[in-house]
């Protein structure tokens, strides 16, 4: 914990709070329960940036972290003194910071640790930690969770389909280290080795994908032309850390693979995924193509499908209306999906002319060269 904590912040949160269905439920939830609420504030796995203009008061210096680069590049566009924190890495000096520190539920069971370790980090000592989640997202069993580990923790409102748990008298964790929660796996995929790391809440992590050994598949027999490629939505890094050392290993020139993904751990693993495999590629943060500068030679991707729970496939339905703009003339788009998402008419529709170069019971993978 931090030497000396700053004053507490009083908010006034006897009046009515207007509540917006736009939010997701979480946050409703915790709208109703704005009287939990004392002092200085961190919220932690916020999701719908609008909900600080939603809470009564001014931020009073409080944290809203996320995970999600779009919620962080909205975060900071609100007003109200809130201050932004884009994962797992607080900064110096918020450290035992905050009286309150509200967790939302996320949708790896794992990473309930790892937000629950760093809000014993941020919270004062005597503090009060929430944990709201859906009923359907698994807060019964994650409120277990949190009662094994802060035992004076019970569920004080059941509201908006959701639990809110509640545990006082917090005594903060005096270290916190990302360290401690990044795991190391090896992937051996057509005689390439990777290291590959990995975070609580990243995809397919400690193993390779199906889906994603079937794009290497297609690499190493049908391979894309020499030039830098892009991969989108690149989770730890596996696919360009594996293209150059594939590539290395048949002796030919391996070019550069950017990076993008627009979650947290997602860019902190594949950076360390592409140091401890040598791979060369600039690795950023980016919600959709928007950070996006250059046109590539290639552009691979296994992209989500996922929103928490849902099957929601307009990330990728919005990837594919803009990529054709980030392919050079001749350009290859190259993306493996489940076979019963359909892709083959967004691709056709934006991009050109597509054809099928691999498929199995559960995956295909498409290729369309940009005219």
């Amino acid at each position: 914990m931090a030497e000396s904590c700053p004053p507490p912040v009083t908010y006034d949160y006897s009046g009515k709070v207007a509540v917006s269905d736009s939010l997701p439920d979480s946050h409703q939830a915790l709208l109703k329960c704005v009287h939990l609420l004392e002092g200085r504030v961190a919220l932690l796995g916020i999701a719908e940036a609008t909900l600080l203009a939603s809470l009564p008061g001014e931020g009073g210096n409080g944290l809203a972290m996320t995970e999600h680069a779009g919620v962080r590049e909205r975060l900071e566009a609100q007003p109200g003194g809130w201050q932004p924190l884009f994962g797992y890495l607080p900064e110096a000096g918020q450290a035992g910071s905050y009286q309150t520190v509200v967790i939302f539920l996320p949708k790896a069971r794992a990473e309930v640790q790892l937000r629950l370790a760093l809000a014993r980090h941020l919270a004062a000592s005597g503090g009060r930690i929430l944990l709201i989640g859906g009923k359907k997202e698994g807060i019964a069993r994650a409120g277990k969770q949190f009662r094994e580990q802060l035992p004076t923790a019970m569920k004080v409102e059941s509201v908006r389909h959701c639990q809110v748990w509640l545990a006082e008298q917090v005594t903060p964790f005096a270290e916190y280290s990302l360290d401690d929660f990044r795991s190391w796996h090896s992937v051996v995929h057509r005689d390439v080795e990777l290291q590959v790391a990995g975070l609580p809440g990243i995809f397919s992590d400690g193993h390779l994908d199906d889906g994603t050994a079937l794009l290497l598949d297609t690499l190493a027999d049908t391979p894309i032309r020499s030039g830098r490629v892009l991969d989108f939505a690149c989770g730890a890094g596996v696919i360009g850390s594996w293209l150059q050392a594939w590539r290395n290993q048949n002796d030919q020139q391996p070019d550069p693979v950017d990076g993008i993904d627009v979650q947290y751990q997602a860019i902190h693993c594949a950076r360390e995924t592409y140091a401890a495999n040598g791979a060369e590629g600039n690795v950023l943060a980016s919600d959709g193509l928007q950070v996006v500068q250059q046109r590539y030679r290639a552009i691979l991707s296994n992209p989500p499908f996922h929103t928490g729970i849902h099957t929601d496939t307009s990330v990728t339905g919005q990837f594919l209306s803009q990529v054709a703009r980030h392919l050079l003339p001749g350009g290859e788009l190259r993306l493996v999906a489940n076979s019963f998402l359909g892709y083959e008419a967004l691709i056709r529709r934006h991009v050109g002319p597509v054809e099928v170069i691999a498929s199995n019971r559960r995956f295909v993978v498409y290729r369309c060269i940009r005219k």
